[in-house]
């Protein structure tokens, strides 16, 4: 058998080995943000959400984004800049998700309080999301509030957001990390106080339950207070959180479009921040 000449290869059409590496390594480095929101976020960012899927919707919008983006080039990849862009594609990704994260934790610390004021504290279960034991009353709080920002299309707004990130930052460009800062303290305190104006209502009538309960004892101190106050608390409460449905509905939705609005606000200025 003759052997096959070497000049025969060289007219074989084909992408060289080099080039695919370059195309791959900007393909990454340009996935790094979205990855990193997807994983922190706090729809697509909980554990019921499979890492494949986290990883494929990870590529299909570095495509999305892949022609209108400019890549970095070899020689920053190739240098010490690289570990600066990377860790500062991944800051930017992370801190984005962390704060909608803290923004939607609000109403998760407003139905733990709920349920520590009626009692309903000990009804608790894993949250899959989260892994750890979390009361009935804030994973319905935090459902609803989820039922509300897709029905809404918040997420789809929130990776619009994103997306549009890469033209008002680009790839390569260090960020003011100053505004992550403040907007992560703000959204603290706006968690705090949303939280406190949702749980309000329901600890106030808590209370009226409870002296009115308390006034009852002391007439008649003969009837014994946990076989009748720890029913009237529980169906209390059942009652307060079914009517209380449409302004519960009101205040989540109101807290959604303040989520959004402060993370429009954040991304759009990386720049004059």
């Amino acid at each position: 058998m003759l052997p096959l000449a070497a000049q025969s290869m060289t007219g074989l059409p084909g992408l060289e080995l080099q080039g695919l590496i370059t195309l791959i390594l900007q393909f990454f480095v340009a996935m790094l943000r979205i990855g990193a929101f997807l994983i922190s976020s706090p729809l697509l960012g909980a554990r019921w959400v499979p890492l494949q899927v986290r990883l494929t919707m990870s590529v299909m919008l570095t495509l999305i984004i892949w022609q209108y983006t400019t890549p970095v080039s070899v020689e920053v990849l190739t240098s010490y800049q690289a570990i600066l862009i990377v860790f500062s594609e991944i800051s930017i990704g992370l801190s984005a998700g962390l704060i909608l994260t803290i923004w939607f934790s609000a109403v998760l610390l407003a139905g733990e309080k709920v349920a520590a004021s009626s009692g309903l504290s000990f009804a608790a279960q894993m949250d899959p999301s989260t892994g750890g034991q979390t009361p009935v009353v804030s994973q319905i709080f935090y459902l609803f509030m989820l039922v509300l920002f897709t029905s809404t299309d918040g997420h789809l707004v929130a990776i619009h957001t994103l997306l549009d990130s890469y033209r008002i930052l680009p790839i390569g460009v260090i960020p003011s990390f100053e505004l992550f800062i403040s907007a992560g303290i703000q959204a603290a305190g706006t968690m705090f106080y949303a939280a406190s104006i949702i749980m309000l209502p329901f600890t106030v009538i808590l209370l009226l339950i409870n002296v009115s309960i308390g006034i009852i004892t002391r007439s008649a101190p003969s009837l014994n207070l946990f076989s009748i106050g720890f029913p009237i608390t529980l169906i209390g409460i059942f009652f307060v959180l079914y009517f209380s449905t449409t302004s519960l509905a009101i205040s989540v939705s109101s807290l959604t479009d303040a989520s959004l609005m402060n993370f429009q606000d954040i991304m759009k200025g990386l720049i004059s921040g």
